[in-house]
């Protein structure tokens, strides 16, 4: 299971939302920046911070124009009630096959109970990966005021090339 590496393309990964729906990453994200997490699950309480901030810093996101989207193994019942508790309105999967993820992303994946670790990636609109952070335990995540600096400094970057 190789790691993502910037430009690398991200895989093609289905996540189940409550409801039924079904979310294909990276098009759901096309033509914004994407921030993809994996999070090991409700009862971690790094996890639950994480998308917290990654709600309150919703307005900034939308400024530059950055989508979120978080999965878990959790079960449907589960992720409704941390989205609920949180009050995230950015999609967040549930049921993830976290073997088929690491398989595709690379990400590290608890063997008992089996669980994602923390892992996060920054997309570009083309859907190539800006960044990648791996995780093997708690800690060691991705956290808003990091990615929208990273993306501010593209946009910069990118504004500059063409002028």
């Amino acid at each position: 299971m190789p790691l993502l590496s910037p430009g690398d393309s991200f895989p093609t990964v289905s996540v189940l939302l409550a409801g039924g729906d079904t979310l294909t990453i990276p098009d759901a994200l096309a033509g914004s920046f994407g921030v993809v997490l994996f999070y090991r699950g409700a009862w971690c309480p790094y996890c639950n911070a994480q998308l917290r901030a990654f709600q309150r810093a919703a307005g900034e996101l939308a400024e530059v124009v950055a989508k979120v989207v978080a999965l878990s193994v959790d079960d449907e019942v589960t992720t409704e009630a941390t989205v609920a508790k949180h009050g995230l309105s950015f999609p967040v999967g549930h049921s993830a096959d976290a073997a088929a993820i690491a398989a595709a992303t690379g990400a590290f994946v608890s063997a008992d109970p089996v669980f994602l670790q923390s892992t996060g990636f920054v997309l570009d609109p083309t859907g190539a990966v800006l960044v990648s952070v791996y995780s093997s335990g708690a800690i060691g995540r991705l956290v808003p005021e990091d990615v929208l600096g990273m993306i501010r400094y593209v946009r910069s970057q990118t504004a500059n090339a063409s002028t």
